[in-house]
């Protein structure tokens, strides 16, 4: 894995998933439409083995945990073989779970004291979350010129309208969207599909990229 988890590609795909035999194939059209880095979020009883099955079945893919919001919700994170750890926020009893796991992560934050606090503690990439809710394009522009260091992966309300313009910002390695796993396209297993909305998605930073 690169030093930077924000620099495996411009999309990471943020998945609920209610069946956990689904998370292989959408996965695995993910990963071929240029997508390796996927997100699970910890919003169903499925979750966890879906992060599972994905481990062992999809190397290729980098798959993480998200939602995770309790130390407990590490180790079991960690056991079911996630690569890497997202959280809406943090504490700082979460902080030390999700720093002591081993596994890159980013921290929720939306706020600039957030933010130092993070910086203050060494963590430098964080998820912006919720993006559009909290300020969007323009808040994270107004906190690149006091706070260059800090690198987001900008999450929430981000589709395929806006998600080139938080792609340019510097201050952006990359964002979270849903739009390229549509609920129609999952439930009927349209896998196809699923690959060639990741392939847009894909290629937002190409000059000749569209994400629609």
């Amino acid at each position: 894995m690169p030093s930077s988890l924000l620099d495996l590609a411009p999309v990471v795909p943020v998945l609920v998933v209610d069946d956990a035999a689904v998370a292989v194939p959408l996965a695995r059209a993910l990963v071929a439409g240029g997508l390796p880095v996927i997100e699970v979020t910890l919003r169903t009883p499925a979750a966890l083995d879906a992060v599972r099955a994905v481990a062992e079945a999809v190397p290729e893919a980098v798959v993480g945990a998200g939602t995770v919001l309790t130390p407990e919700q590490v180790t079991r994170c960690v056991a079911a073989g996630a690569r890497f750890l997202v959280s809406p926020g943090w504490t700082d009893g979460l902080l030390t779970a999700m720093t002591a796991s081993g596994l890159p992560f980013l921290p929720g934050v939306s706020t600039a004291s957030e933010v130092v606090a993070l910086l203050e503690r060494g963590v430098r990439e964080m998820k912006f979350f919720p993006a559009q809710a909290a300020g969007g394009t323009p808040y994270l522009k107004s906190l690149a010129g006091p706070l260059p260091q800090a690198r987001f992966c900008p999450t929430g309300g981000i589709g395929p309208d806006n998600a080139r313009e938080y792609l340019a910002l510097p201050n952006v390695g990359c964002v979270g969207g849903t739009w390229m796993v549509p609920a129609d396209a999952v439930a009927a297993r349209d896998w196809a599909r699923v690959e060639s909305l990741a392939r847009a998605a894909a290629g937002l930073r190409d000059a000749g990229g569209t994400c629609r």
